[in-house]
């Protein structure tokens, strides 16, 4: 997600001194080739939901988890939405600051409603 071009030296460099499941890495390189592939555009879906916060004020690495996120809530169908937002919130606990978590969830919350991921909650009459 830093604009550096993505080889299989970085792939494999990134997982070495890792023994993952080769299921994990599969996924991974999914999530990760994806979300570069849409970046654009998931970029622009989260400027709109992020109102009054520009994508390079937020925190490198808040920023990257609300990408993958985003991906995985508008093109990954296998994944249900409480699962991507909440694994995004679990990641920012362990990886980012206290004040993170209540801020993606905010921004994956409004792409969720936007998208139609999420059931609206209101009782129909």
């Amino acid at each position: 997600m830093t604009g550096a071009d993505f080889s299989e030296n970085v792939w494999t460099g990134f997982w070495e001194g890792n023994e993952e499941d080769p299921d994990v890495r599969e996924f991974t390189l999914e999530i990760v080739k994806g979300t570069r592939e849409r970046l654009p555009e998931i970029d622009e879906i989260i400027k709109k939901a992020a109102e009054h916060w520009s994508l390079d004020r937020m925190a490198v690495i808040d920023r990257n988890i609300l990408r993958a996120a985003t991906y995985e809530l508008l093109y990954r169908k296998d994944i249900p939405p409480s699962v991507a937002i909440n694994e995004a919130l679990e990641i920012s606990k362990k990886y980012s600051t206290e004040e993170s978590a209540p801020f993606i969830n905010g921004i994956l919350d409004r792409i969720a409603h936007s998208a139609g991921s999420v059931p609206d909650k209101k009782v129909k009459k």
